[in-house]
C-alpha cells in the first residue's frame, strides 16, 4: 500500500510543480523579446477604398476659417475662445473665394484661412447671405491654390445614402466622419427670422468647428454645406443639419457677382401660425401691407383693428397651397424677383385671385 500512495504522492507533486512553474516556463520561451513579423493584411474593403479615396480627392479643398470679433490679437491663445470664433470653409473657385457659415465670419474685425498644406492667409468678406447661413470670402495673395471642390446636386438625393463631413471640430483640422442622410426637407431659422427649406439631416459626426465645412456623398461631390447641430449638450447627438447644394450654388455666385443675394418678398407682415391656428384659419394671415411695396399695389389688405375684421388670408400660390409664411417664400424664391406670382386669397366670405410682383424687399432705398 506504501507503494502505491508514494507513487500517488510523486505524480501530485509533479503535476503541482508543473502547474507552479507554468509562468515561468511560459515567460522563458514564448516571450517576444524581438519585434515580431508583420501579418499580410490583405485588400481594403471597398467602402474603406471609397472613403480614403473622398478624403484624398477633397481634404486638400477644405480650409479652417479663423475670424476675430474683438480687438484682443491674442483671443483664443490659450483655449479661451471669447473674442474668436473658428468654423470651416472650402475652395470654390481657382480665383481664390471661399464658401463658409455666414454666422462663421458675422461680426468679425479680421479672418485668417489655414489652407490645408498649412499655410496661413488674411482673407476678406465679398458677400453675405445671412437668410442661407452662407458667406464668401476672397483670400489674400497669390500663388497656387488648392482645386476647386466637386460640386453635385441635392435634387435627386436619397435617405440612407451615404455622407462624408470634412471639418475642423474643436479646431482639430482635416478630420473626417462619416454617416448616413438621416432626413430631407427639414426646415431651419436663421437669425434674421427667415427660414431655410429643403435642409439635409445627416448622423455624421458635426461639432462645433465643422461649421461651413462640406457634406459630400460617396462620389465626393459637394451635396451640402454644414451649418448647425441639435445636441442639448453643444457636441455630436447624432443630428447635424445642411443647407443643401442646389441653394448654395444659386447663392454663392450672385455674392461673388454683387456681394449680395436678393430677398425675394411681396412686402406683407404675416400673423404668427399660433394666431392663424387660434382663429381656426387654414392659411397665411396678412396683418399689414408695406406702404408702396407690390402687395400694397395688387390691394391686398391687412387687419383692421377698428372694425375687429380679418382681412386678406393667402391660401394658395400658383397652384400650390400655402398654410405658414416659409411655404410662401419658398414659391417667391422659385419665381425669382421681378416675376409676377398669382395668389389665391380669402377676402370675408369670398376667394379672389391676386397678380403681386415679386421685388428684392432686402434693398436699401
Amino acid at each position: 500500500m506504501q507503494k502505491p500512495l508514494r507513487l500517488v504522492l510523486l505524480v501530485v507533486a509533479v503535476a503541482l510543480g508543473v502547474t507552479l512553474a507554468q509562468p515561468v516556463l511560459q515567460r522563458w520561451f514564448y516571450s517576444a523579446t524581438e519585434p515580431r513579423a508583420v501579418e499580410p493584411r490583405g485588400d481594403l474593403a471597398a467602402f474603406e477604398r471609397t472613403t480614403i479615396a473622398i478624403f484624398d480627392r477633397v481634404s486638400p479643398s477644405v480650409v479652417q476659417v479663423a475670424a476675430r470679433t474683438g480687438t484682443d490679437a491674442f483671443a483664443g491663445a490659450e483655449g479661451d475662445e471669447q473674442g474668436a470664433q473658428t468654423g470651416t470653409g472650402f475652395i470654390w473657385d481657382g480665383a481664390g473665394h471661399v464658401v463658409t457659415n455666414n454666422h462663421v465670419v458675422q461680426g468679425s474685425t479680421e479672418i485668417a484661412v489655414r489652407l490645408a498644406n498649412g499655410d496661413v492667409r488674411r482673407a476678406t468678406v465679398t458677400g453675405v447671405a445671412p437668410n442661407y447661413d452662407l458667406a464668401v470670402l476672397q483670400l489674400a495673395g497669390g500663388g497656387v491654390l488648392p482645386p476647386a471642390i466637386p460640386i453635385g446636386t441635392s435634387g435627386d438625393l436619397k435617405v440612407g445614402q451615404a455622407a462624408f463631413a470634412i471639418g475642423n471640430p474643436f479646431g482639430l483640422d482635416q478630420s473626417l466622419t462619416t454617416g448616413v442622410i438621416s432626413a430631407l426637407k427639414r426646415r431651419l431659422p436663421t437669425t434674421t427670422g427667415r427660414e431655410i427649406a429643403n435642409v439635409i439631416q445627416t448622423d455624421a459626426a458635426i461639432n462645433p468647428g465643422n461649421s461651413g465645412g462640406p457634406l459630400l456623398d460617396s462620389a465626393g461631390r459637394l451635396i451640402g454645406v454644414n451649418t448647425a447641430i441639435f445636441s442639448p449638450s453643444g457636441s455630436n447627438a447624432g443630428i447635424g443639419f445642411a443647407v443643401p447644394v442646389d441653394i448654395v450654388n444659386r447663392v454663392v455666385p450672385a455674392l461673388i457677382a454683387k456681394g449680395r443675394v436678393p430677398t425675394p418678398g411681396i412686402g406683407i407682415v404675416a400673423a404668427p401660425e399660433a394666431l392663424a391656428t387660434r382663429l381656426g384659419v387654414e392659411g397665411l394671415v396678412v396683418v399689414r401691407t408695406v406702404p408702396g411695396s407690390p402687395a400694397d399695389r395688387a390691394g391686398l389688405e391687412g387687419v383692421d383693428r377698428l372694425r375687429g375684421t380679418l382681412g386678406d388670408v393667402i391660401v394658395a400660390a400658383d397652384g400650390h397651397p400655402i398654410r405658414r409664411l416659409v411655404d410662401l417664400t419658398d414659391r417667391l424664391e422659385e419665381v425669382g424677383v421681378g416675376q409676377t406670382i398669382s395668389l389665391e386669397v380669402l377676402r370675408g366670405n369670398r376667394t379672389v385671385t391676386v397678380a403681386v410682383e415679386v421685388a428684392d424687399i432686402g434693398r436699401r432705398p
